[in-house]
């Protein structure tokens, strides 16, 4: 059994066209989805980027013990696992950029692994300095680019070179790139369908409330959003060309192929324009407008954490799986496929039974947060900035039928029927306060079980209605 593993950045489950979009253009997707089963249930853990590829890497809830930090080495990763029992070539190709970089060490234990450099993070000349500005390294990416100065074609190819001269041999294959994040710069004729006469214009967005932006209106945010489907049709499209070589090659036959993503984003659901919030627009104090690296008040609704997976195994029959499903099972889940026995100490369950039938039940519950960190502490990200914490994260809870979103502050939490309300749009908290309670005893279960440090259980344990 070989594995192909795809994960792509920022892919909103709703803009995928197996997921009921019909205006998007996914035929790749869509074509791998009919031969797959397909997960409807299917949860972020750790948010955002590298928490989500910890997550994926160690099959444990890294959230409960880790920031945006390198994996502490005595965590043993899923391809290190692979290369020392499964006798397998691993392999990993990815332009998602903190891979390696800044002392990250996510490539521990693939015997290959190709990191595509993109005008992202390479400054003018070649020179890349270490802490590179992010904001500025973005506008270095040119307006109309060609297919081949994108992430993802690049990434892509440099798959197919692979496969083409190891396809005899067995192999775990996994494919990362950060397309569709932002900024959104496909050629143009990938979103020129969604936007007639399209002239390339990056509107970024600014991870606040659109709606309270001076000079930003709703046209500017479709476009910004047709934009983004533009990405998605271009990654679509290389992941089209990559299945067409694994056919040729005859690999449909002993290769399972996985595609999922790490969160999805906002496009003005919750009047957020981004996948979390830095400022002041969700009613915080005064504090954080006058520390401008503070984290804020970020929900994490339907739009970032329920995310797309669909899984295809040969001789399995394809279907459709609506058991809830957490990131923290891929790495299980891989193991399983290749026939590996699962640590005792991975807290992810295998999805291989729920692919082989699809009426196994599914987890009772899921989690879905941003590591967890508490008033006052610090922590770098993505542009290397230190941030402040002025409110700890929110943590949202899922059942089958209910989304809890617990808040540390008073009156903060939030409760959505996601049968008869799946947009959450209707905070029912105050007329099932039961209900809430109920699903925070789940959270500060899965506190206690994961072994979070009491200092960052103390305010999470504490319903505050």
């Amino acid at each position: 059994m070989n594995v192909i593993w795809i994960v792509s950045d920022t892919v909103r489950r709703k803009d995928i066209g197996v997921y009921g979009n019909d205006k998007v253009r996914t035929p790749a997707i869509d074509a791998l989805a009919a031969k797959s089963v397909r997960f409807d249930r299917y949860y972020g853990a750790s948010f955002p980027t590298m928490p989500t590829r910890a997550d994926y890497m160690t099959g444990k809830w890294t959230l409960s013990f880790m920031q945006w930090v390198p994996i502490p080495p005595g965590h043993v990763l899923l391809a290190e696992l692979l290369r020392d029992n499964a006798d397998v070539h691993t392999v990993g190709i990815v332009d998602t950029p903190f891979f390696i970089r800044d002392g990250m060490n996510y490539d521990r234990g693939f015997t290959t692994f190709v990191e595509i450099p993109d005008h992202y993070f390479v400054a003018k000349g070649g020179y890349n300095p270490p802490h590179s500005p992010y904001r500025k390294t973005l506008e270095r990416r040119p307006k109309e680019p060609l297919d081949a100065e994108c992430f993802a074609p690049k990434t892509f190819t440099k798959a197919m070179e692979w496969l083409t001269l190891n396809y005899k041999e067995d192999f775990f294959l996994y494919i990362d790139t950060w397309d569709p994040h932002e900024p959104w710069n496909a050629p143009l004729y990938y979103t020129e369908p969604y936007w007639p006469g399209y002239d390339g214009e990056q509107i970024m967005p600014f991870y606040k409330n659109w709606k309270e932006q001076p000079g930003f209106t709703e046209e500017m945010l479709k476009k910004a959003h047709a934009a983004y489907l533009g990405e998605i049709s271009m990654v679509d499209a290389w992941i089209g060309n990559l299945l067409r070589q694994v056919e040729y090659m005859g690999l449909m036959e002993n290769t399972a192929i996985i595609f999922t993503t790490d969160h999805g984003f906002y496009f003005g659901e919750h009047d957020i324009f981004g996948k979390m919030v830095f400022d002041n627009t969700q009613n915080l104090p005064e504090e954080v407008t006058r520390h401008p690296g503070a984290w804020a008040r970020s929900p994490l609704y339907e739009e970032i954490a329920a995310i797309p997976l669909t899984i295809y195994v040969p001789g399995v029959k394809p279907g459709v799986y609506d058991g809830l499903a957490s990131a923290v099972d891929m790495m299980p889940t891989i193991l399983d496929l290749f026939g590996q026995e699962i640590p005792s100490y991975v807290e992810g369950k295998s999805l291989v039974p729920a692919v082989k039938d699809t009426k196994t039940p599914g987890r009772e519950v899921v989690f879905t947060a941003c590591p967890f960190i508490n008033a006052g502490d610090t922590d770098q990200l993505v542009d290397h900035l230190l941030r402040r914490c002025v409110v700890p994260s929110m943590t949202t809870v899922t059942t089958d039928e209910w989304s809890f979103l617990h808040d540390c502050a008073p009156g903060g939490s939030e409760l959505y029927n996601l049968k008869s309300d799946p947009d959450q749009l209707n905070n029912v908290i105050g007329q099932h306060p039961d209900i809430a309670r109920d699903m925070h005893k789940y959270m500060v279960g899965f506190m206690r079980e994961t072994n979070v440090p009491q200092r960052l259980q103390e305010p999470r344990l504490e319903l505050k209605l």
